[in-house]
């Protein structure tokens, strides 16, 4: 088009049948621009009119696959059809739930146990029934958050309990405790760490107290504070084989049972000690018994040795 309205004549024309010539030709021109841009917007719509097509066409098909999913998903389970079971059918029913939850070891609950009966078979019923049976007796049939097991009856559970003395072993702390107490009774927590030459553990006292072995007796009224005076009881007494405490073994009787060594340091001795009453903390006796420091009394303790 342009070459052959580039090789135009426009020969033996004046000026303004020129200009009238040219302005038709862009007329003509612009006419033609203009079909061509009407066909092209055509073309594209009839491409987005089809993708769209296709595009509602596959979500169509993705909605109905998802509702078909759906509705299979919502079909109820077809329930197992009742069976009009005789007698002594629910009564082998029943036996097989005893043997179910007897020996599980685990509770169970009612699916558990239908998956191991018949098809069809009444668990509901055959539990119930099986639970009025042991209704009363020794072990009964218990239901804990859906599932069902055997327990002791509560009323004869203490049939099954069993008292047990257990052994408890003393640490070396309170075994060393126990024989300043017994050696040098009634003494104090300070009377203790001063032949020990370490602190008392609270936990060694509250030990031999809580076995029944140590005993408070009372009070030292001539110390500051009034401490605590600690002396051992009976039940040390018998546990040793001991009548009184004077038959502690001596210093002879250590040293012939092998606990001390044949070459003693100078002035070691064995204290004696006392077993005296207890003393009341609000009475007026001042007696010297209970006052007594057996530690600083070394002269008595070489005379018994």
């Amino acid at each position: 088009m342009m070459e052959e309205d580039a090789g135009r004549n426009f020969k033996g024309l004046d000026a303004r049948e020129a200009q009238e010539a040219l302005a038709e030709e862009l007329s003509d021109k612009e006419s033609e621009t203009a079909a061509v841009n009407e066909e092209t917007q055509d073309i594209e719509g009839e491409e987005a009119d089809a993708t769209e097509a296709e595009l509602e066409t596959e979500a169509e098909g993705e909605a109905a696959e998802t509702e078909a999913a759906e509705t299979e998903q919502a079909e109820p389970e077809v329930a197992a059809p009742e069976v009009d079971w005789s007698e002594e059918d629910l009564a082998e029913h029943k036996r097989m739930v005893e043997a179910l939850l007897f020996a599980a070891a685990e509770p169970l609950d009612e699916k558990s146990i239908s998956d191991r009966l018949p098809a069809g078979a009444a668990t509901a019923l055959l539990i119930e029934q099986l639970a009025a049976d042991y209704e009363g007796r020794g072990v009964v049939l218990s239901k804990v958050e859906k599932k069902w097991r055997f327990i002791t009856a509560s009323d004869v559970a203490h049939v099954l309990q069993k008292e047990k003395t257990t052994q408890r072993k003393l640490s070396r702390a309170a075994l060393e405790t126990l024989a300043i107490i017994a050696y040098h009774q009634p003494c104090t927590r300070a009377d203790i760490e001063d032949v020990r030459g370490v602190q008392v553990a609270k936990g060694s006292l509250d030990q031999l107290l809580e076995i029944g072995w140590v005993k408070m007796r009372g009070k030292r009224k001539d110390a500051p504070g009034r401490p605590t005076l600690y002396g051992t009881t009976e039940g040390f007494l018998e546990h040793f084989g001991l009548e009184t405490v004077t038959d502690l073994p001596g210093i002879a009787d250590l040293k012939a049972a092998g606990l001390l060594d044949a070459r003693l340091p100078p002035g070691f001795s064995v204290p004696s000690p006392v077993d005296g009453d207890d003393e009341d903390d609000d009475g007026e006796d001042e007696s010297g018994e209970f006052s007594q420091d057996f530690l600083d009394e070394d002269g008595d303790e070489a005379a018994d040795a």
